[in-house]
């Protein structure tokens, strides 16, 4: 069988228009505007829930921290008691975190942490999305 290779293809074998290429990112495009904000806006507020989770992952540490040693870190030891121990304290039996990351809030920033706190034995904070007091959304404060 001899072909001529000026016919066309059999319509099976043809690729799309660059209208129907047009058409289906358009409708991509759509769907985008219309699911995206919810979708985005979900991240926020799992990061938030991160925070909370770390913070007690964290607080559950210090309790540990304060059945061998007596008490909770001050606020100039802070967090990185938990990791390495610190001058003078006796009964140490960490690390009580592994990975220095676990001090950081989902922002990537250290949480603060005080000990005193104004109630109760220590306060464990992160400043949400803008790195601020106060905020609300994203931006709220998260703290023990």
């Amino acid at each position: 069988m001899n072909r001529n290779p000026r016919t066309s293809p059999p319509r099976a074998l043809r690729g799309f228009t660059l209208l129907e290429l047009v058409m289906v990112l358009v409708i991509i495009g759509v769907i985008l505007a219309m699911v995206g904000p919810r979708v985005f806006s979900n991240v926020g507020r799992a990061n938030s829930e991160v925070a909370k989770a770390k913070i007690g992952l964290i607080g559950g540490q210090l309790e540990l921290y304060k059945l061998d040693v007596g008490r909770y870190p001050t606020t100039q030891e802070g967090l990185g008691a938990l990791l390495t121990a610190p001058a003078g304290v006796a009964n140490w039996n960490g690390p009580y975190l592994k990975d220095p990351k676990e001090t950081k809030d989902p922002w990537t920033r250290d949480f603060i942490y005080r000990s005193p706190a104004e109630k109760g034995g220590y306060d464990i904070i992160s400043l949400g999305a803008d790195g601020r007091e106060g905020g609300e959304g994203d931006n709220k404060d998260v703290h023990n």
